[in-house]
């Protein structure tokens, strides 16, 4: 929840924003509104992939102190001459689980004691994804049923992100 492309809900409908002037003074505002602490980056062109359905802000012109991304300058709601290809992006300075974010690398995959095996699968990095584990010569996904951030920490720890 805090490092991603950049959602807002309007009018019932969650959309994307456009990179167009998109700044550190936007993203930190992003970052204080979720909780996330500070700003590290701003990625423009879809580095967390393009979204879908409505643009709803484009040209967004924050002077970081906002308390939402909805007080901040903007050309209106769904005005925009963008593509899903210039989504604008957060990476901020704490994670969801309240550890500073771990650099951006492929899917991590560790050995843990004895034979068990832990890797994060289809995430921004190697320290966000789904969990899967190496058991009798297959990778297999854990089911969330149950999983909560005791779970999560431990996973964390084995794998060296907090």
């Amino acid at each position: 929840r805090c490092a991603g492309r950049v959602e807002v809900k309007h009018r019932g409908q969650w959309g994307t924003v456009c990179d167009d002037s998109w700044d550190m003074d936007d993203a930190a505002v992003v970052c204080k509104q979720l909780g996330c602490g500070s700003a590290l980056k701003a990625p423009h062109w879809s580095h967390f992939g393009p979204g879908s359905g409505p643009i709803w802000m484009d040209e967004v012109k924050c002077h970081g102190t906002e308390s939402a991304l909805s007080d901040c300058r903007h050309d209106g709601w769904g005005q925009s001459d963008c593509s899903h290809g210039e989504d604008a992006g957060v990476i901020c300075s704490v994670t969801a689980l309240g550890a500073p974010p771990c650099s951006p690398e492929d899917a991590a995959a560790v050995i843990c004691s004895g034979s068990r095996r832990v890797r994060l699968v289809d995430g921004p990095g190697r320290c966000a994804g789904r969990v899967e584990l190496y058991y009798r010569g297959s990778w297999g996904s854990v089911c969330d049923d149950g999983w909560d951030l005791s779970d999560a920490a431990v996973v964390c720890q084995q794998l060296g992100c907090g």
